[in-house]
């Protein structure tokens, strides 16, 4: 009988050269996806110092003067609990709460001048992946209460404006921007459509791209099913919240534990509209989320794996 042959493929036998040719572009690969990891999340660039704060536009007189930041001698004396702070300027009062099985944190702020809602850089510089934790950039500026910011660094475009200074003015296109004004008021501007450096010849004092807004006159602007881009509806939340010009709120939840689910965009829009907030923003939440007090951190922040607090661009506080 003939002898069949067989049909199996002899395997192929790499030669010396092209066995060096495809390690060299397999190490090439790697090493080209290793500093695209480590260019758009860990090496700080595109650095800028902070400059010294804008208060121009500023609109409410203060019974402090503008130039003089320190608060050491018109502040008055300071009466101060663990949950409140009271002085000549600054008044903040943090309730803490329960709701949908999740512990969220309330502060309610009042003011004689704009000039003391702030907000402060990591390691006091602007540029990317420039980090510190809420807590250590709120040390590093005094801040009485202070909460987590946009993360700006974290992305190449979205307006900054910090205090009344023009940083970024690279729009993330159809994103509603917060605008802090001068007279004290909150408002949105849609990215794009109007420039950064319009709001800020406009009077703009600070201005946080990440949203979405909450509440605009007391309106519910989201729905039960919105939700910010690859985030879970249950979340550790961020944002600031107006009554009324110099009568703020800062909101911060827990979220993504056993003893803390999170709240979604709506249950926190509606909790903000229940304690009187006629306008309302969504700031980085997540592991971001993160409130300061008079030298603690009063929330537990995680990102559903490793607990404490994440480090950050930006913070926005209130201090002197």
């Amino acid at each position: 009988m003939p002898r069949q042959e067989s049909t199996r493929k002899r395997p192929r036998v790499l030669t010396r050269r092209q066995f060096m040719a495809g390690t060299t572009y397999g190490v090439a690969l790697l090493g080209l996806s290793s500093w695209t990891l480590l260019d758009a999340f860990v090496l700080e660039r595109d650095t800028v110092s902070a400059t010294e704060e804008n208060t121009s536009m500023i609109q409410t007189a203060s019974s402090t003067s503008s130039s003089d930041t320190s608060g050491s001698s018109d502040s008055g004396e300071a009466t101060v609990t663990s949950s409140s702070y009271s002085d000549d300027n600054i008044s903040i009062d943090i309730k803490t709460g329960t709701t949908s099985n999740t512990t969220y944190y309330l502060a309610d702020i009042q003011l004689s001048s704009l000039e003391y809602l702030k907000c402060a850089f990591a390691k006091g510089t602007y540029g990317r992946n420039v980090k510190e934790t809420t807590s250590t950039i709120a040390e590093e500026n005094s801040a009485i209460l202070a909460i987590n910011g946009d993360y700006y660094g974290w992305r190449d475009a979205g307006y900054v404006i910090r205090n009344g200074v023009l940083y970024r003015e690279t729009a993330d296109t159809g994103t509603d921007c917060l605008v802090i004004w001068g007279d004290g008021t909150f408002s949105s501007a849609t990215e794009g459509e109007t420039s950064a450096q319009d709001l800020l010849d406009s009077g703009a004092w600070q201005v946080l791209s990440f949203g979405p807004v909450l509440l605009d006159n007391g309106e519910l602007m989201v729905s039960e099913d919105d939700e910010v881009s690859q985030s879970k509806s249950s979340n550790p939340r961020t944002a600031i919240a107006m009554v009324e010009p110099l009568h703020y709120q800062f909101f911060v939840s827990d979220g993504r534990t056993s003893e803390s689910e999170g709240l979604s965009l709506y249950q926190m829009a509606e909790l903000l509209s229940e304690n009187g907030a006629t306008f309302a923003y969504n700031l980085d939440g997540g592991g971001s989320s993160t409130m300061y007090f008079n030298g603690s951190v009063v929330n537990n922040p995680t990102d559903g794996t490793n607990m404490g607090e994440r480090s950050v661009s930006d913070i926005v506080y209130i201090g002197y």
